[in-house]
Parts: C-alpha cells; sequence; structure tokens
C-alpha cells in the first residue's frame, strides 16, 4: 500500500485496508530521487533574513509517515549518514496515470542507501535492483488509531515489495534494507513520478548524454544521439527507458538513473542554480510537495541541518554503485536477481566500515600510518604468544573454540579462556601492553586483526601470575580461523561519481 503521508501538525491517516495476495508485475516504470534539490533549496531559504513565514508555508507542505522505529531515530551531525531514498511507481498526479498500473499502490521501485563518511569528505549511493530476491522480515507497522499492527514477513520475495504489498509502508522497506545490508538507516525520503517532473523543471532542466539515438515507445522518449537538456515528462521519460538501453533490463535502466543523478548534482552545485533566487524558490516548493519524509524529518530545521551536512560534500567525490548480483539460478526464465555472494558483502562491509569507494587520500593516508604504526615490526613465536579470550559479544562458546584454535592449530599454547567479558564489544579487540607488541603483532597475524582492533594499553595477569595480552571477541567474530580484517580499499565493483559525464549507451 502507499505510505501514508501527513501533513506537519495534522493527524496521520489510516493505512487503506489489506488487500488479498496479487502477482507482483514487473513494472514499466522507474524514476529516480531527487533528494538534493530539495535539500538544498531548503538551506538556502531558511537563511533568507524575514523569510520566517515562508518557511512556516514550507513547512506545511512538508508530508511525513511514521519511522515505527525502523531507523536510529535520525541522522547526527558527528557520525556518518546513511539515508534511504525510495522511489515509488505510484502513477498519482497530473498527467501520471496513462504511465499504466494506474491503480498502482506504488511499490519500492526505485531504491538508493546513501552513505555520508563520517567527515563528510565522500559519499555512497547504492542502489538496490527492485528484483532482487529478499526476506523481509516482520514489519509493526502505525496503525490509523495509533496502535501498531505486525505485517507478517515473507522469505523469498522481491525486494519492491517491501513497500505497497500487504499494507507495508516506508519503514518496512527500511527493515528490509537493514537485513539485506546490515545498514540501519537514519531516515528515509519518498518520492513518486512528480518529484522527477516538478524538480526538473524547478532547475531549468539537467544535461544529459546519450551515446546512441533512443526512440523507446514505451517511455516515450525520442532523442537523437548526444547531449540534452531535459526536465518535466522529458526527464521522466528519460529515467523509465528500460528497452533502448544496456541490455534492456532493470539494471541497465538503474545506471542509466545514475548518470541522471550525476547531471542532476552538478546542476545543483552550478552558480546557475546556487545564485538564482527565483530557482531556489521553485525548489524549495517543488520539494517540499514532491518528497515525503519519516517522522524524525519532517520540519524544514531538519531538513536544513541535513542540507548542510550534505553541502560539504565535493560530487567528484560521491560514488553511485550498484549491490552486487546474478541473475536467479532457480528461473529458467530470467526474471529476479539474487546477491552475488562473493561481492556484496564486501560491498556491505566497505559502507558498514566507512570506506570511502573514491581516492579520498587524507582518509587512506590515516588508515595507512594507523596499521602501519601497529602491524609491522618484528613478531614473536606463536609459542611466546600469552594471551586471555573473551567473549564480549560473540556467539556462545566462541572464547573456547577460539581458545581450541590457537592451541591446537595455530601454536598458541599459552593462551587461557577467560569467560564473558565485562562488557559487550562490537568489534574484536586486542589489548597489550608496550612490551607485548611483538606478540600482538603475531597474534594479529593469526586472528587477521586489523590495526584499527589492536589497542596499545596494559597487560594482566594470567593464571600463572605472568603478564598477558587481553582478547576480546567481538560482535564481528565470525567464527575461530575467519579473518577479522575489515577492508581498508572498497571492492572492484562497477561505480561511476557525480563529477564525470557519462553518456547512456
Amino acid at each position: 500500500m502507499p505510505p501514508q503521508r501527513r501533513r506537519r501538525g495534522a493527524p496521520e491517516e489510516p493505512p487503506p485496508g489489506r488487500r488479498g495476495r496479487r502477482p507482483v508485475k514487473k513494472s514499466k516504470a522507474k524514476k529516480a530521487l531527487l533528494w538534493t534539490g530539495g535539500v538544498m533549496a531548503f538551506v538556502m531559504v531558511s537563511a533568507a533574513v524575514g523569510a520566517y513565514l515562508y518557511i512556516e508555508h514550507l513547512n506545511d507542505n512538508i508530508q511525513s509517515v511514521s519511522d515505527d522505529g525502523a531507523s536510529t531515530g535520525g541522522f547526527q551531525k558527528d557520525k556518518a549518514i546513511n539515508i534511504l531514498l525510495i522511489g515509488t511507481d505510484k502513477r498519482t498526479g497530473a498527467g501520471n496515470g496513462s504511465y499504466g498500473d494506474s491503480g498502482s499502490a506504488g511499490h519500492a521501485d526505485t531504491t538508493i542507501l546513501l552513505h555520508v563518511s563520517k567527515d563528510r569528505s565522500n559519499a555512497t549511493a547504492l542502489s538496490i535492483p527492485r528484483d532482487l530476491i529478499v526476506d523481509v522480515p516482520d514489519c509493526p507497522t502505525t496503525q490509523e488509531d495509533g496502535s501498531q499492527k505486525v505485517i507478517p514477513g515473507e522469505t523469498g520475495v522481491r525486494f519492491n515489495t517491501s513497500l505497497g504489498q500487504e499494507g507495508r509502508t516506508p519503514s518496512c522497506t527500511s527493515r528490509t534494507v537493514t537485513e539485506l545490508t546490515g545498514i540501519k538507516p537514519d531516515n528515509f525520503m519518498v518520492a513518486d513520478f512528480n518529484a522527477v517532473k516538478t524538480l526538473t523543471t524547478a532547475v531549468g532542466g539537467v544535461e544529459v548524454c546519450l551515446g546512441k539515438d533512443i526512440n523507446d515507445p514505451d517511455s516515450h522518449l525520442n532523442l537523437p544521439k548526444g547531449k540534452h537538456v531535459i526536465e518535466g515528462e522529458q526527464a521522466l521519460a528519460f529515467v523509465r527507458t528500460r528497452h533502448a538501453v544496456g541490455f534492456g533490463g532493470d539494471l541497465s535502466r538503474i545506471t542509466l538513473q545514475q548518470q541522471f543523478l550525476s547531471a542532476l548534482m552538478r546542476k545543483l552545485k552550478s552558480n546557475d542554480t546556487l545564485t538564482s533566487p527565483t530557482k531556489m524558490i521553485k525548489l524549495a516548493e517543488a520539494g517540499t510537495k514532491a518528497l515525503t519524509v519519516d517522522s524524525q524529518l519532517d520540519t524544514i530545521d531538519k531538513l536544513k541541518d541535513l542540507g548542510l551536512e550534505l553541502g560539504k560534500l565535493n560530487t567528484k567525490n560521491l560514488t553511485f554503485t550498484t549491490v552486487p548480483v546474478i541473475d536467479n539460478p532457480a528461473e529458467k526464465v530470467k526474471a529476479t536477481v539474487v546477491l552475488n555472494e562473493t561481492t556484496a558483502p564486501q560491498v556491505f562491509q566497505a559502507i558498514q566500515n566507512d570506506v570511502s569507494f573514491t581516492e579520498v587520500k587524507q582518509q587512506k593516508k590515516k588508515e595507512a600510518a594507523a596499521v602501519a604504526a601497529r602491524l609491522k615490526g618484528t613478531k614473536a613465536d606463536a609459542s611466546e604468544v600469552r594471551v586471555q579470550v573473551y567473549n564480549g559479544g560473540a556467539p556462545a562458546g566462541s572464547a573456547q573454540e577460539t581458545l581450541t584454535w590457537l592451541q591446537t592449530e595455530e601454536g598458541v599454547s599459552k593462551s587461557e579462556n577467560a569467560g564473558n567479558a565485562p562488557a559487550t564489544l562490537a568489534k574484536t579487540t586486542l589489548e597489550y601492553a608496550p612490551d607485548q607488541a611483538d606478540q600482538a603483532r603475531r597474534l594479529a597475524a593469526i586472528m587477521g586483526l586489523s590495526g584499527s582492533a589492536m589497542k596499545p594499553g596494559k597487560s594482566v595477569t594470567n593464571s600463572q601470575g605472568l603478564p598477558t595480552m587481553t582478547l576480546t571477541l567481538g560482535k564481528d567474530f565470525k567464527g575461530a580461523g575467519v579473518s577479522l580484517t575489515a577492508p581498508t580499499k572498497a571492492p572492484d565493483v562497477e561505480k561511476s561519481t557525480a563529477d564525470k559525464v557519462e553518456c547512456a549507451k
């Protein structure tokens, strides 16, 4: 079902009744999320002197839907930011019913997880294919009377059914993304067809490039090879076209949409937009009317703060990429995709660890220095390593499993099981005294510990009264013998950056 929207200060509207299950059609439509335009406009307008009444007007435009506890509670200025951007295939709005499926409740047709690094030096926009087979978890969802109804989850279904199916709202899409990637969004934004048309018109069009002539009767895009400035209906046709680009499938269209968003970013950053009061006002109006936000992001002040954080980015360090997938091996006629189990976890882990997909020199330098300082140098023999192993959040029995492996497989005979740690840790750590650095380097090599996992500190005393290191297994522990080194370089996947002009082929 469609997201339940409310105006700021108004009670939440009741969700439509639960519908019977129906086959999920492959939608003929797709659109890119034009979140940045509205946010940047909020920043400019909010800063204007004497703009109080107009800001109140924009506040009244904002539509929101409950996050149902699916988010972190909202982005924070001193932490990395994860915003879930959802484009629906809902055909509401003037002129949109003719695109087919006019009665559609609106599914998660275009979904992007935007990760902005803690230091704001870089960002990654991760597209999630609508036809990716996922598990949708149980979703507590706010009802008309304020109570919560748990919508049962499903296994092995298309990602786009996480919204609009069985009464699911955007908070359910957010939970599904967390289930899929291990990354919990701070906030979400939702846009429909009108967002593409109104926001591109507000900035006076965006420039795109075609590597070949395109005449697609399905999307109604008819443009010759070369560069074009598009807006309104033509912009919608551009991001909807599928059969005329690449291999004619959804993944090819995702690439097209990423190119479109890059072009939009460049236009929004240009002086032509930022120095035009008329364009900024139009953006503010269009953005507040076209986007639905979660209940943690429902005022101009909150959107302004988010816009200020996003405004620190340089487009050359904003990378667009897509969740790595392969054709569903269970299908003879290929219609859906499944995770590439080799590459996808690397992408998710890179984002979780705030690793840039662009060459950000300062960040790489810091990481390299930390690793070099702690991991390089002489290593003691395994037989000389003294360590106590604590369980600080790993599965039950992990400390004993690790101890047995260290003693029988790796020759670390001077090791002990110290039981449960006094506190739970997200990541595994190894604390050691300065004179134990050679022992620490040996154990780090055996365990696959990163430099950040090594904590110079002090030693403790083991059962023989001898100084010993402390290894605390955190929630990231995957089993004895499994490397714990987090990636310091993003995996080699297809990607593009927002500062480069690319032509659709």
